[in-house]
């Protein structure tokens, strides 16, 4: 509401709505919402009603928007699950609605914009600094055994990718660590090099690999004895983490409540959990869902940046439009069209198209 209209109604809504001093009403700002909007802060009387309208300050906006979103999901999910039916029964649709659940949609940290601005020297400190549990444990086994297999040279390499190193600083990490165990020099160029090189998009088709999302590390390729990969809130047991947490100086209350979140299966919060801990910040305010975006949101914190924001990208996901395009094209050939899913379908899409 206006300025004007606000000192009009000021004792009125100083009244009527608790915690408001006049001096907070007048710095507060307000929203005339229609009533029927309105009825749970009009049941709990914390707002001034008139002529069928509530005056909301902005303290209490939030109720009106949850109940707006709540009625609108409440709807789309009726719609959606009477069109589900006709559009799993069309070929073109299927493979996606299979993999929707496993789909990751952030940005894919394929493009490196501080790329070859981290020196080999770095990676150490940031280690215990910046990198998600994940990688922090690779990075321990790489140091202590000079070795990683497969699984996890290809989820650490990634990442490390995803930071920022260059194919030659990668190459030099890489040969540097091996052969300081096992590994000769001759024995690493012939049989290591090459798969570095592919990662980068250098050798075979010319793939230039994404760093993995939690979701993939979460969902795939489990690490056996030996392996040091995968997610250690999934696939950790939750004594060994329990002694990793504690190793890592994370205090008592703490670790129970990553463990209680573990335990419920909610292993991304339990990493932002970790990241609260590991930060000293009580609420990192973006959702976390790969670890190249956990040591992101890391170095902008720690460099001094106290808001924290969801890194945007423009980029997209190039894994989610490959995979997208080979279901595409694994059924190029339309199926014919069915009356009663297109009006379905129909429905659905002028409910989302409303403003």
């Amino acid at each position: 509401i206006s300025e004007d209209l606000k000192n009009e109604l000021a004792n009125e809504l100083c009244a009527s709505t608790p915690g408001l001093s006049m001096t907070k009403v007048k710095e507060q700002m307000f929203y005339k919402v229609g009533l029927a909007d309105a009825v749970d802060l009009f049941r709990a009387r914390r707002v001034f009603i008139k002529d069928g309208f509530a005056y909301v300050p902005l303290r209490d906006i939030d109720v009106i928007v949850l109940n707006n979103y709540r009625t609108k999901l409440s709807k789309a999910l009726a719609l959606t699950a009477r069109s589900l039916p006709s559009i799993q029964s069309d070929e073109r649709l299927q493979p996606l609605l299979n993999h929707l659940s496993h789909c990751y949609v952030g940005p894919d940290y394929s493009v490196q914009k501080n790329s070859g601005k981290i020196s080999l020297e770095q990676i150490d400190a940031l280690s215990v600094k910046s990198f998600p549990l994940c990688m922090r444990q690779l990075h321990k086994a790489l140091r202590e055994n000079h070795h990683l297999r497969h699984g996890g040279r290809m989820q650490y390499g990634l990442f490390l990718k995803g930071i920022g190193l260059t194919l030659e600083q990668a190459l030099e990490f890489w040969k540097k660590e091996f052969i300081r165990g096992k590994v000769d020099a001759d024995k690493f160029d012939k049989g290591y090099a090459y798969s570095i090189r592919h990662s980068y998009g250098k050798e075979g088709r010319r793939t230039d690999y994404t760093p993995y999302s939690c979701m993939k590390i979460i969902m795939s390729n489990p690490p056996s004895q030996g392996d040091y990969h995968g997610c250690p809130f999934r696939h950790s047991d939750p004594e060994l983490l329990k002694q990793k947490l504690q190793s890592y100086k994370i205090p008592p209350s703490g670790i129970t409540q990553i463990l209680e979140l573990v335990k419920g299966m909610h292993y991304q919060l339990a990493c932002q959990k970790y990241f609260e801990l590991t930060h000293d910040v009580d609420d990192i305010g973006f959702s976390l869902n790969h670890p190249n975006q956990y040591f992101t949101e890391s170095q902008r914190l720690l460099s001094g940046g106290r808001e924290l924001k969801k890194e945007l990208s423009n980029s997209g996901n190039s894994q989610q439009k490959s995979n997208s395009q080979e279901s595409m094209n694994s059924n190029p050939t339309p199926t014919s069209s069915n009356t009663t899913a297109g009006a379905e379908l129909e429905g659905l899409e002028a409910y989302f198209t409303e403003d």
